[in-house]
């Protein structure tokens, strides 16, 4: 087993809620500054920006796995993260089919660029990426097993997108190992409201949508590998794996 420092939420300019300065490369090179072992992008919605980071990242030390800050239904966050960007890519068609179509107006929400790995824009896309999807919360475990991936409910503590403020508790059924707080010092707070939560791992990320609000050599993950699958496997563990 050996410890990992990571970062498993951050978005790229891809999110029209990121900044146009969170390219692949720069992202990358930040977390490189910032001594992460690990990192995941999670764009909202989308995994569109994947290749070009993992690109970016190549025979770095920084391993970049494939994710995306889904939206459900219910409008709440999870964080959904996966073993190769094969099934990152298929999940995106998934999800890209049950999104409904929104024009996306760069004027209010910002630019969705896509890019190649030298952080060239390649394209942009014209469906606004912030909107719930079709899919439920309930639907997560089952498209996890489908697509090889590990989920866990983003920002919990915060008051809006997170399963807490929408559900008041995380359901039981949906099958979480994990966890994710943006504050830790509130989850003696959250602990007290849920029989669920003091059962999870709890993980800390940046939510980063600028390149300064990256994480730092702070919060670490027991694996077993450097790898995606190692990574997965250490959040499929929770608890356990500590």
């Amino acid at each position: 087993m050996q410890s990992v420092a990571y970062d498993l939420h951050l978005h790229s300019c891809l999110s029209p809620c990121g900044d146009m300065d969170m390219t692949p490369n720069n992202i990358v090179n930040m977390a490189m500054l910032n001594e992460l072992d690990v990192i995941a992008l999670t764009d909202h919605n989308t995994c569109k920006n994947c290749p070009a980071i993992l690109e970016a990242a190549a025979g770095g030390p920084v391993l970049v796995i494939p994710g995306m800050e889904l939206c459900t239904v219910e409008e709440i966050h999870v964080v959904c993260l996966f073993a190769s960007l094969a099934a990152a890519m298929e999940f995106d068609a998934y999800v890209a089919s049950r999104q409904p179509f929104v024009a996306n107006d760069e004027a209010i929400f910002g630019k969705q660029a896509i890019c190649d790995g030298q952080d060239n824009i390649t394209g942009v896309w014209d469906n606004l990426l912030v909107n719930a999807s079709e899919i439920s919360i309930m639907e997560i475990a089952e498209l996890m097993q489908r697509f090889d991936g590990v989920a866990f409910p983003a920002h919990i503590d915060k008051s809006a997108y997170s399963v807490m403020a929408s559900l008041g508790d995380i359901p039981p059924e949906c099958g979480f190992a994990c966890a994710e707080v943006a504050r830790p010092e509130k989850l003696p707070q959250l602990e007290a409201l849920s029989e669920v939560i003091p059962t999870l791992k709890i993980l800390t990320d940046s939510d980063a949508h600028y390149l300064w609000d990256i994480g730092t050599r702070a919060h670490f993950l027991h694996v077993r590998e450097k790898t995606a699958r190692g990574v997965l496997e250490s959040l499929r563990r929770g608890k356990l794996a500590d």
